[in-house]
């Protein structure tokens, strides 16, 4: 069984609100595919490659309303891996969600960890920097 004493309450420098979800076990989502998977109240694919780890994107494919890039077929631009949209055939980074065809587009992505066998995804996604490069709207 589990060894109760083994928990070490430790407090992360996070931002408030930010929690960790445990989604599933690791070895439900097949090496070097997807699987749809629920993160609150939203939909997410997850990707598991054996090589780099798991990432989580949003399901659902842009322009359409259909939760299928779980189903996508996972590839590599450049060296960075990618999921190929089923439908529409375009192709999203996995470290960030964006459109590495058409950079105005991206998916949600978030941060993901592994522990202990178990997928953890954060509930708060990241930031997309790419999206941002104009930051003098922020004014102290």
């Amino acid at each position: 069984g589990v060894e109760r004493g083994q928990v070490i309450e430790v407090q992360p420098a996070v931002s408030v609100g930010e929690q960790w979800l445990d989604v599933c076990a690791l070895a439900e989502i097949p090496a070097n595919a997807g699987m749809a998977a629920r993160l609150g109240q939203r939909q997410i694919a997850l990707f598991h490659l054996p090589d780099s780890g798991v990432y989580a994107l949003a399901n659902q494919e842009p322009d359409s309303d259909a939760n299928v890039l779980a189903r996508g077929l996972l590839g590599d631009v450049a060296g960075e891996p990618v999921v190929i949209s089923p439908l529409y055939k375009q192709r999203f980074r996995l470290s960030d969600g964006i459109c590495v065809d058409n950079v105005e587009r991206a998916v949600t992505a978030w941060p993901v960890r592994v522990e202990e066998g178990r997928v953890w995804v954060c509930s708060t996604p990241l930031a997309v920097q790419a999206q941002l490069p104009e930051t003098a709207e922020v004014t102290s």
